[in-house]
């Protein structure tokens, strides 16, 4: 809900803070006070375009700004964190600001939690939190989609439960219908694919290379293209390590084995010299073993045949072919491979999944015709419903001969609401055809019907805040009673802020404000306004002006505690 409204140069408003809460807050005062400049600050707030007529003569802008306090699961919220808003988080939700300035020449700017946002944010986190009606209002219910959604949920769960399933099967219909008509229009692309992949893995299959078969070649060729530099290295290190029985040189394996022997004589006298010779027959042991691995590796050179290189290179030519071709690497290429086995399986089969997908598509087709006759049957009753129940509301708001028509045409196509067209339609008395909400009604009826629709809506389908501006215009007496019974009443489940003239309304408040027109007392003797918040004695004394224009007559201010008094009875 809203909990401050701060407002200056705007209008003959100079300075002026409005402390709200929830419930019902009403504005008064004097004709010309500036009571419509509190509807003009708020819709400010919630984007309306700006006007430079709106900003106080003389002052460079007008400056309207807002203390929102939101839910934790408030789309408003969400929206403004996306904006980047800083808010003060509490427990259950956050603290917002939200602020717009208009220059003189026209130009404004908007805030959103101390960042400056596009107005559009501001739009957007107002349409979640505020709907006005009035003689200019931003109607709540304008469009079809928001009247078919506060139709589904007056409903209640049945039609609830009826949408769900239908949504359900709505999407699988889409799906479905979808790549039906992909198989069907891209039969010839797919066959094509299809050729394609074949001739591909042929390719492939036939050459039938091996993960990491690429780098094992390569360096198998290294090794063939230097085997003479090879053979002579492995040669000289073989005979360092074990020399040939016929020459008198000494090999490293028969110099380690002396040094061994020398100290296994005297390891008895001194163990440190036992633990050498331990150590140098485990090199021993090693040499030998590196002198058999250098012999094996010789012989292993001499029996690579002189076409063995031709043959590792020819094939390192057909698979640098797929690599070229395919991927960046042999086992890349294995893996395209699996991929593409995959999808030319799934080509292949494009006959069997048009015949399955047709069957299916069939059986929805049937689903969706039962689902959606259902749906339009729970919202038929309901919206019966919705108009005698505001219908009566509306007789008790001095229109006894209007009526909501609720239209529900079938709709061009299914869409995933339902095979539905529902329109809000207003019949203002009889003989009267039914007109769109917004056409064929004045300001004051209009709020009058909106209010009656809300009071209906209130437990199914509310926002934060309404504000109704000329809701009681040209009724009176009980009329005028019954409009402020009604404003109570959803201000039980929504903030309510109402700009009224009349005492009836205004005796139900939780919180009264009042305008206040000083003239004169302004920047060059300009009309100037101020705005207060009324306390129990305060208001009897506003209300008995508005009923006699005589705040000090007794019979008035009785009459005024009178109607305080009937309005809390209620």
């Amino acid at each position: 809900m809203i909990e401050e409204i701060r407002i200056r140069n705007l209008g003959v408003i100079t300075e002026a803070t409005l402390p709200l809460g929830p419930g019902l807050s009403v504005v008064t005062g004097e004709t010309g006070a500036g009571k419509t400049m509190v509807v003009t600050a708020l819709g400010l707030l919630l984007g309306a375009r700006a006007d430079a007529g709106a900003v106080r003569s003389g002052a460079a802008n007008a400056v309207t700004e807002a203390v929102v306090r939101l839910a934790a699961d408030s789309p408003a919220l969400a929206r403004a964190g996306e904006a980047g808003a800083d808010m003060d988080e509490f427990d259950g939700g956050a603290e917002l600001m939200l602020a717009r300035t208009v220059n003189a020449d026209g130009r404004s700017r908007a805030h959103v939690g101390g960042r400056g946002a596009p107005v559009g944010t501001l739009a957007e986190i107002g349409g979640h939190l505020v709907a006005v009606h009035g003689q200019t209002d931003q109607l709540r219910l304008k469009s079809q989609q928001a009247q078919r959604e506060a139709l589904d949920k007056f409903a209640g769960p049945a039609l609830s439960e009826a949408l769900t399933g239908y949504a359900g099967s709505f999407v699988r219909w889409k799906e479905a219908k979808a790549e039906l008509e992909t198989l069907r229009t891209e039969a010839r692309e797919r066959l094509r694919e299809a050729e394609a992949l074949q001739l591909a893995l042929e390719e492939i299959d036939g050459l039938d290379p091996q993960p990491g078969e690429d780098d094992a070649l390569k360096a198998v060729a290294v090794k063939l293209a230097n085997v003479e530099e090879l053979r002579a290295a492995a040669t000289l290190a073989h005979q360092a390590l074990v020399a040939e029985e016929f020459t008198d040189s000494l090999d490293a394996t028969a110099l380690v084995d002396a040094a061994k022997r020398s100290l296994e004589q005297v390891q008895d006298e001194d163990a440190e010299l036992g633990r050498a010779a331990a150590r140098l027959a485990e090199v021993g042991i090693i040499l030998a073993d590196v002198a058999a691995e250098l012999a094996s590796y010789g012989a292993s050179l001499d029996s690579e045949g002189p076409g063995r290189l031709e043959e590792v290179e020819a094939r390192r030519a057909d698979l640098a072919r797929l690599v070229r071709k395919y991927a960046p690497s042999i086992d890349e290429v294995l893996e395209w491979a699996a991929q593409a086995r995959n999808r030319l399986d799934e080509l292949t089969d494009d006959s069997s999944r048009i015949e399955r997908l047709e069957a299916e598509v069939a059986g929805l087709d049937a689903a969706l015709a039962t689902q959606s006759a259902e749906v339009t049957a729970l919202r038929r009753k309901a919206a019966a419903e919705l108009g005698h129940r505001v219908g009566t509301e509306l007789s008790a708001l001095a229109m006894a001969e209007a009526e909501l028509v609720i239209e529900i045409e079938p709709a061009p196509a299914l869409a995933a609401h339902g095979a539905d067209v529902i329109t809000f339609l207003l019949k203002p008395h009889r003989g009267a055809p039914p007109r769109p909400l917004g056409k064929g009604a004045s300001g004051g009826e209009l709020s009058r019907v909106m209010l009656a629709i809300e009071v209906v809506l209130a437990e199914v389908d509310p926002v934060p805040t309404f504000v109704f501006d000329e809701v009681d215009a040209g009724v009176g007496g009980k009329a005028a009673v019954e409009i402020g019974r009604r404003l109570a009443m959803l201000g039980r489940f929504v903030q309510v802020i109402v700009v009224t003239h009349l005492p009836q309304v205004a005796a139900f408040a939780d919180q009264h404000i009042r305008v206040i027109k000083t003239a004169g007392s302004g920047e060059g003797g300009m009309t100037a306004s101020d705005v207060r918040l009324l306390d129990d004695e305060e208001r009897v004394t506003e209300l008995a002006r508005m009923l006699a224009g005589q705040e000090e007559s007794e019979s008035a201010r009785a009459h005024a505690q009178e109607l305080i008094d009937g309005a809390r009875a209620l």
